[in-house]
């Protein structure tokens, strides 16, 4: 699995894209169909703006599927912790999802059945 970090509006350094990688790359314990992370992050330069510091990630597997989510914060590095909490939550419930847990609706677990009326 590959993470690639790129910036828009902000330098790259060693150690937000070894940030980057040991907080996304987690999420490879958790889904082994995981094929590339890319990771972009940006600073707005709007001096209104209240969440100036934006990270965004694409996340490809190997099923075909895709998942984005995208987080703005007012440091760099929190936007990369919220990101990453995000990323894993969203990954955990695609791999539930495509894996079909057995796991049945709250609507028909607790539906009595008809009881005979003892006459």
């Amino acid at each position: 699995m590959h993470i690639y970090v790129n910036g828009r509006n902000i330098e790259i350094t060693d150690a937000i894209k070894a940030y980057v990688k040991e907080k996304v790359g987690k999420v490879a314990n958790h889904y082994d169909q995981i094929q590339g992370i890319e990771v972009v992050l940006s600073v707005i330069k709007n001096p209104a703006a209240s969440g100036k510091h934006v990270a965004e990630v694409s996340c490809k597997l190997s099923t075909g599927g895709v998942v984005r989510c995208e987080e703005a914060a007012d440091s760099m590095y929190e936007s990369i912790d919220l990101l990453a909490d995000k990323l894993d939550r969203q990954v955990k419930k695609f791999k539930d999802k495509s894996l079909g847990s057995d796991k049945t609706s709250i609507r028909t677990d607790n539906v009595p059945e008809e009881v005979e009326e003892a006459e």
